[in-house]
């Protein structure tokens, strides 16, 4: 068993700033792959107007990947504002000298399912509308 860490350990701090980095990066992610999907969809829609397009897009597909891109977006933002405020929130209880008390993280298990079903919702509707 490793001795206790000194109450003013920077180590502690560092990890709480690498958490928090780390959120910062899947908001930021996520934000860009939403950017991505609708910037899809309007690509998608220019080329139809080129003589050489084939048939015109299906509306549905543009207006789904507009709101589904938009969506991303705004999870992102979410997830970057709920980033900072538990990391506010766990900087306090360091300083305040309250002890430790592992959590389960909420935010990133629905986080998680959410993106988890979303990605399965994805894939139900490629294959409908590559059958359609």
């Amino acid at each position: 068993m490793s001795p206790p860490l000194p109450e003013n350990d920077p180590r502690i701090y560092l990890a709480a700033e690498r958490t928090l980095l780390a959120w910062i990066r899947t908001g930021l992610a996520m934000m860009g792959f939403g950017f991505v999907v609708t910037r899809f969809g309007l690509l998608v829609r220019e080329l139809s107007f080129s003589p050489a397009a084939s048939p015109t897009p299906n509306p549905d597909t543009l207006a789904f990947s507009l709101w589904f891109g938009t969506g991303l977006i705004l999870l992102g933002v979410i997830v970057q504002l709920i980033s900072v405020w538990q990391y506010q929130r766990e900087i306090n209880r360091l300083r305040s000298g309250e002890p430790y008390r592992p959590q389960v993280n909420w935010v990133a298990v629905a986080l998680g399912l959410l993106l988890a079903s979303s990605g399965v919702c994805v894939a139900v509707y490629q294959f409908l509308v590559a059958f359609d």
